[in-house]
C-alpha cells in the first residue's frame, strides 16, 4: 500500500452525512462494491443512516482484517477517516487477504452526536447472553441518581456523593462502576439493554455473509476519549490469550484490560464477542485502537451532561446546543495535529494487521 493521501485532513468530517459520503466515495473510486444497512429512523440532518460494509480484496479470501467504526456513534468520526484513507490507498494486493470495512456500525449514534444508540444503548455492553441471568453493577446502581440529578449542571450534593464513593472505592473503582455496563435503568448511563440492539442483529448478519471462508481474522476496533491526548492505545482484544505473543509481534506494545495495563477496564458485552460467536472457524487476534482525547474529568462530565439531556430535556436552547458541542469535542477534538495523528497511527496499526496475516499461518486445529 503507496500512501496516497497527501491531504490527511481531507479524510475528517465534520458531520455524520459528510463522513459517509466521504466514505462511499472512496469505495466508489475503487469499484468497489458496497452494501448498506439502513436504519428506518430519523437522522440529525435529514440524511440516510446505515451501516455501510465494504470489501477491498477477494471474497473467497482465507485471510481478513475487519476494520470498525462508529460503535460509540460520536466516536465515529475518527474511525471514518482511517477507513476512508484505507481505501483511498487500497489494500496491499494479496490472492489471500481482504479488508472488510464496516462503517458506522452505530449511525444513530454517529449522526445524532451521542455514544449510544437509538435505545440508549451502548453496544460495547450488548453483546451478551439474553437467555441467562444478566450481569449486575451493585456499584451504579449505588450511583445512578448522583451521575443524573434532576437537574444540571449538578448540585454539590451529587458531586459529593461522587466524591465519597471514590474515596471509598479508589477512583478505579468508581470508573469501574460508572463503566462496567448495567441492565436494570434503561434511562442510565452504560446500559446494556434488555435484547440484541439492530446494531448487534445487523452486525452479527456482516459477519455471516463475509466470514464464512476465514480461516485467520485480524480486528482492528477504533475508539476515541481515553488516555493521554493523540496517542492511540492498543489494547488487546482477543479471547484467546494464546494469541497474545503474535499480537505483540505485529502491533508492539500493547495493554490488556484484564491485567489492569489498560486506561479502559473489563466491560460486559463487548463487540469482540460476535466476532467469535459467528466466527468460530477462525483463528482471531484484535485489538482496539483507542485514541486519547481530553483528561477524564471533562469527558465523564460530558457524558453526564449528555445523558441529563437525553433524559429530562431543556428549555435552553443554548445549553442544549453547548452540552452537544462539548461531548462532540470530548470525543472528536477539532485540532488539525491531534487528526493527522489519528490517521497515521491508524494507517499503521491496520497496515501492521495486513502484514501478520500475509507473513503468518493459521494455527491447524
Amino acid at each position: 500500500m503507496n500512501d496516497k493521501v497527501s491531504r490527511p485532513l481531507d479524510l475528517f468530517s465534520p458531520t455524520y452525512a459528510i463522513a459517509r459520503s466521504k466514505f462511499l466515495g472512496a469505495a466508489s473510486a475503487r469499484g468497489l462494491a458496497l452494501a448498506s444497512h439502513v436504519l428506518d429512523m430519523p437522522s440529525a440532518e435529514g440524511e440516510t443512516l446505515a451501516m455501510d460494509v465494504v470489501l477491498d480484496g477477494p471474497a473467497d479470501a482465507s485471510k481478513m482484517l475487519i476494520v470498525l467504526s462508529g460503535v460509540h456513534g460520536v466516536e465515529g468520526f475518527c474511525g471514518s477517516a482511517v477507513q476512508t484513507g484505507l481505501l483511498a490507498e487500497g489494500a496491499p494486493a494479496h490472492a489471500d487477504t481482504a479488508v472488510l470495512h464496516v462503517h458506522a456500525i452505530n449511525p444513530y449514534g454517529f449522526s445524532h452526536l451521542r455514544r449510544v444508540t437509538q435505545e440508549n444503548v451502548d453496544l460495547n455492553r450488548n453483546f451478551v447472553d439474553f437467555a441467562k441471568p444478566l450481569p449486575v453493577n451493585a456499584g451504579y446502581a449505588e450511583i445512578h441518581d448522583w451521575l443524573l440529578p434532576i437537574t444540571w449542571p449538578p448540585g454539590a450534593d451529587a458531586e459529593a456523593g461522587l466524591a465519597a464513593y471514590a474515596a471509598r472505592h479508589g477512583a478505579r473503582g468508581l470508573q469501574r462502576a460508572i463503566s462496567l455496563g448495567q441492565y436494570e435503568r434503561a434511562d442510565g448511563m452504560f446500559f446494556g439493554g434488555h435484547a440484541p440492539t439492530w446494531s448487534n442483529l445487523t452486525f452479527r448478519s456482516v459477519l455471516k455473509r463475509y466470514t464464512p471462508k476465514v480461516r485467520q481474522l485480524a480486528s482492528v476496533d477504533i475508539h476515541t476519549g481515553l488516555g493521554p491526548r493523540g496517542h492511540g492505545e492498543r489494547i488487546f482484544a482477543s479471547f484467546d490469550a494464546a494469541v497474545l505473543p503474535r499480537a505483540r509481534q505485529w502491533w508492539g506494545e500493547l495493554t490488556d484490560v484484564h491485567t489492569g495495563s489498560s486506561t479502559s477496564i473489563p466491560m460486559t458485552g463487548p463487540i469482540q464477542t460476535a466476532l467469535f460467536e459467528e466466527c468460530p472457524q477462525a483463528e482471531q487476534i484484535g485489538i482496539c485502537l483507542e485514541y486519547g482525547t481530553y483528561p477524564s474529568d471533562r469527558i465523564i462530565p460530558a457524558l453526564r451532561a449528555e445523558h441529563w439531556l437525553h433524559r429530562r430535556g431543556t428549555p435552553d436552547p443554548l445549553l442544549a446546543r453547548q452540552i452537544k458541542r462539548d461531548l462532540k469535542e470530548a470525543f472528536y477534538p477539532d485540532a488539525d495535529d491531534w487528526k493527522h495523528d489519528i490517521w497515521r497511527q491508524g494507517r499503521e496499526a491496520c497496515l501492521q494487521a495486513i502484514k501478520g496475516l500475509q507473513t503468518d499461518c493459521p494455527v491447524e486445529a
